[in-house]
């Protein structure tokens, strides 16, 4: 299930979005060849990643901002630019190029802090934008509740794009983060989901004022969960590829 786009039109150019996409995607490629030298690669890692050990112990808070610029690989990379397309320019639209900025630091920096808090002894290297992307993803859900994302569904060979409410597609990918991190050990590496989880409950929290400005329930009552301007609409053009039909005999 990967969600492709929103209906929510944003109505003012996202700078900040573009920089935040930019930047994660020039760092990768200039660091890119160093996943070939294993060596030199642990010790990039060691100067810019997120080692809950040394917060813990008091240094190291330089990788709490540093980390959620770096990416580990490819799909990596461009999952985590997929979801800051999609939700990143509607929170920018209503918070402003500068608070928007400062809203993706934040979150990202309250995300780093729930995976320390979660492996506080981890000596495992946490990167990537994945707890600040979190974040904006709780920001969006808080004020467009039943905007409309498109998802991508692929079962085997079947392909097939759905039109669902936000809180269904965040609900569920905050549940994921949830029970994954549960069931995961956090000291063993892989995916930080409690940083995923933290950085999303951090946005909800960091958009909150915002929300009670607009005026809270009065708010969601006035656009009923919607964006309060009229939704994109998009048809799926059919396909030009030809039919070849079976001869009869």
């Amino acid at each position: 299930m990967f969600p492709i786009r929103d209906h929510n039109p944003s109505g003012r150019t996202p700078y900040v979005t573009w920089i935040l996409m930019a930047a994660n995607v020039a760092i990768f490629l200039v660091n890119y060849p160093l996943h070939d030298d294993p060596a030199a690669l642990s010790r990039f890692y060691y100067n810019w990643a997120l080692f809950p050990r040394a917060v813990t112990e008091g240094s190291g808070y330089p990788g709490l901002i540093t980390s959620m610029f770096l990416h580990a690989g490819w799909m990596h990379l461009a999952g985590n630019m997929l979801f800051l397309w999609i939700f990143g320019d509607n929170l920018e639209d209503e918070m402003g190029h500068a608070g928007f900025g400062l809203f993706y630091l934040a979150s990202g920096i309250a995300a780093g802090l729930c995976q320390v808090m979660a492996s506080p002894m981890s000596v495992i290297p946490t990167v990537g934008a994945s707890g600040a992307i979190a974040g904006v993803m709780g920001g969006y859900l808080l004020l467009f509740p039943k905007a409309k994302i498109d998802i991508l569904i692929i079962i085997v060979i079947i392909f097939k794009v759905f039109p669902v409410p936000a809180w269904l597609m965040l609900g569920v990918w905050f549940a994921l983060q949830l029970f994954n991190g549960v069931g995961a050990d956090p000291e063993a590496g892989g995916v930080a989901y409690w940083a995923h989880a933290g950085g999303f409950i951090a946005g909800v929290i960091f958009t909150l004022p915002m929300w009670l400005r607009l005026g809270g329930p009065a708010f969601w009552n006035r656009t009923d969960g919607h964006p309060p301007h009229p939704e994109a609409s998009y048809k799926l053009s059919r396909s030009t590829i030809p039919v070849v039909r079976r001869r009869r005999r």
